[in-house]
């Protein structure tokens, strides 16, 4: 069986050189133009090279670098990315089995890639790489948009939980907790309400899991 993957869970962040650890994720990402570097080839042919161009290896170019994605004028992506033109950021590649791609690059655009009247908005946002991306493999799931819940707190009603988003392509599995405690057999993505529910504080504990190991939020 093949080992290929598709690129849904892929997440995008970024991250000041000042606070290189501190992310911010990039929604609505739809294409990643990863840097590929590219080593000079320089000519070095003289009169004794027997009728052939001769070449040596030069220094290597980084690369360009692109995102694009759907266009929120305002939205969370929109008002980061044009508070990062003309600055430097680090930027992160999480892949859906956790591998990660890094790599400085310099922003010298942004903006909305195309306005269509009958179709989706667009951006556009590029650059230039600054030296070689670096490359870790799989890791265990770490979880980079809190879980939430959604429903009304009424006695019967319909509780469902939001995994949030994660690297590492994990598989989830949940626990509805009232107070901090465990609830006996609320282990779902929903969970319906009971007349002992209400005016307590009922939560989710997500845990995500895949080859590598596991992580609740």
């Amino acid at each position: 069986m093949a080992n290929a993957l598709i690129g849904s869970g892929i997440v995008v962040r970024m991250a000041t050189l000042a606070a290189p650890t501190v992310f911010t994720t990039l929604d609505e990402v739809y294409d990643i133009g990863i840097p590929r570097p590219k080593a000079d080839d320089i000519d070095i042919t003289t009169y004794q090279s027997s009728g052939f161009r001769e070449f040596t290896i030069g220094l290597k170019d980084p690369d360009n670098w692109s995102i694009k994605g759907n266009y929120i004028p305002g939205g969370a992506t929109d008002v980061y990315m044009r508070a990062a033109l003309g600055f430097q950021r680090v930027i992160n590649v999480t892949f859906p089995n956790g591998a990660v791609i890094s790599w400085t690059g310099n922003i010298s655009e942004y903006g909305p890639d195309s306005t269509p009247v009958d179709n989706k908005l667009t951006f556009m946002a590029g650059g230039k790489a600054s030296g070689a991306p670096t490359y870790s493999g799989s890791a265990a799931p770490v979880n980079l948009v809190f879980p939430s819940v959604s429903g009304p707190l009424a006695n019967g009603n319909v509780l469902t939980a939001f995994a949030g988003i994660w690297s590492g392509a994990p598989a989830f599995t949940y626990q509805w907790k009232k107070n901090g405690t465990n609830i006996a057999g609320a282990i779902y993505a929903t969970y319906t309400t009971i007349i002992g529910d209400v005016g307590g504080i009922i939560t989710v504990a997500v845990t995500g899991t895949n080859t590598i190991g596991a992580a609740t939020a």
